[in-house]
């Protein structure tokens, strides 16, 4: 018999539990999905009660699997920034609002009229932004009063998980630093924010570090899926501060970060001070280590390639879509592509951004505009980059994702940011750091550096190239974006 310990991640399509033993090996695991509701363009929503049964669902199944390995911890991870409202019996108003939820641009104009958008930066790390939890709460007053009239606790959606396992109202930095009104110097809720737009401090949890103990599972809960009556529920982190922990980034080796190239492409970069970037151009939030990290997102990265795969050439596999940009130079032959399918959020902050590609001509090929777009996702997350450096250094990224099973993908990316790329050789995502900070909260390692060392080796090394081709394309690109914002307004 093995001590395992449970990671659970509730993602936007589904949640993924897994187990994993005390050196770091996967035992068990298992994915289960729930609905995406829109009940109007630009909005996104999820039923709680449908995250509850999934999850609960996902237990379940990774209890049967096993055997006479011993459960000593569940820790908890999620998608960021979405806000579940309950009443005086807590139980859900109405919908959970999304972090890709759009509604929210008045109450956003409101926030920064009653706070400047400077001083937010400098208390929050990021200016009002739409996908954040405090302007749903500022929205719900204004738009629904009569649920706002009901609300007596406001939660995140992987808190609000832990509050159903447990019965604990509880949040953790990394996560809570995603709402808009954490305190990054003091890791707690900021009382003047809060006071300044009359919402009341008491509605939020108890913020408590992401190693700790939010609660021990109700007894009904444990029978229900089988696990040990009062296991200890690990308060965890937001998914990408969980990715990083599962890859073993900290603020204790500010040279590495991450680069992951899912539906979008996010660029992590840890650091040991709330410093934030002046014009709120990247994120600034909490790490799950204690420290922080800032975050440079492009919407749509593997996102592009989808809508363009989905839409133009189905029939064409993703490998055989990157030889086919392998035929193509570097430049794609002068083409360019804005990745703009669903705006943009570094570093331009800007919801109407769109896509085009840009120099075409009779010459060109199929193989040019693919390159172009794996090319634009490359330049934008540059532009994020080159802010991120001018607040701390980043020389080499861990690479995850779809994309980064692609050669020609991760060599272009490697040689538009200049960085050395790394591709771990497993990736268990945000559900696997939820499992590492469950092992330090239960006392299994005594800190997340020791827990560090049963992490698995690295491997494939992309070195960077020089090559002056992408350097004058990405000034072209630009370009582009400030001339076509123009053709828009």
């Amino acid at each position: 018999m093995a001590d395992v310990v449970i990671g659970l991640d509730l993602g936007t399509g589904g949640v993924r539990a897994i187990a994993v033993d005390l050196h770091g090996q996967l035992i068990a695991q298992t994915t289960k999905s729930y609905a995406l509701l829109t009940p109007q363009p630009g909005w996104t929503e999820q039923k709680p009660s449908d995250w509850v049964e999934a999850s609960l669902a996902a237990l379940s199944d990774v209890v049967q699997q096993l055997g006479e390995n011993r459960p000593i911890g569940l820790g908890l991870s999620g998608q960021m920034h979405g806000m579940v409202a309950l009443d005086a019996n807590g139980q859900a108003i109405r919908p959970a609002i999304l972090w890709n939820d759009q509604r929210t641009g008045k109450a956003v104009a409101a926030i920064e009229a009653t706070i400047p958008r400077q001083e937010l930066i400098q208390r929050t790390g990021n200016p009002a932004i739409t996908g954040f939890q405090l302007p749903k709460l500022v929205w719900l007053r204004t738009a629904e009063p009569q649920a706002y009239a009901q609300v007596q606790q406001i939660l995140l959606p992987k808190d609000y998980l832990g509050y159903v396992l447990t019965g604990a109202a509880v949040t953790e930095p990394s996560d809570a630093s995603g709402t808009g009104c954490l305190n990054l110097a003091t890791r707690q809720w900021d009382t003047d924010i809060l006071t300044a737009l009359d919402l009341n401090l008491a509605w939020f949890p108890t913020v408590v570090a992401s190693t700790a103990i939010a609660g021990h599972l109700k007894p009904e809960i444990a029978t229900r899926v089988g696990l040990p009556n009062r296991l200890p529920v690990i308060a965890g982190g937001g998914d990408n501060a969980a990715a990083a922990i599962g890859l073993g980034i900290s603020a204790s080796n500010l040279n590495r970060g991450s680069l992951s190239i899912g539906t979008s492409g996010v660029i992590f970069a840890p650091c040991n001070r709330p410093v934030p970037d002046p014009a709120g151009r990247v994120h600034l939030f909490c790490h799950a280590d204690g420290g922080y990290h800032l975050l440079g997102v492009t919407l749509a990265a593997g996102g592009s390639l989808r809508w363009y795969r989905d839409t133009l050439v189905p029939h064409i596999s993703y490998p055989d879509l990157m030889e086919l940009a392998a035929r193509s130079p570097a430049g794609a032959r002068n083409v360019l592509f804005l990745p703009h399918l669903a705006g943009e959020r570094s570093p331009h902050l800007d919801p109407d951004a769109r896509g085009s590609w840009a120099n075409l001509s009779l010459a060109h090929t199929q193989a040019d505009l693919i390159r172009a777009i794996l090319e634009g996702v490359a330049f934008s997350l540059r532009e994020a980059l080159d802010v991120i450096h001018t607040i701390t250094p980043l020389h080499q990224l861990l690479a995850t994702g779809g994309g980064a099973r692609s050669g020609v993908w991760l060599q272009i990316l490697a040689d538009v940011l200049q960085t050395e790329l790394i591709a771990p050789q497993a990736e268990e995502g945000a559900a696997y750091g939820a499992a590492i900070l469950a092992m330090v909260g239960v006392g299994a390692y005594a800190n997340l550096e020791t827990a560090f060392q049963i992490l698995p080796q690295m491997s494939d090394v992309v070195q960077p190239k020089e090559n002056s081709v992408y350097e004058s394309a990405f000034q072209k690109y630009k370009r582009l974006y400030e001339a076509l914002k123009v053709v828009r307004y």
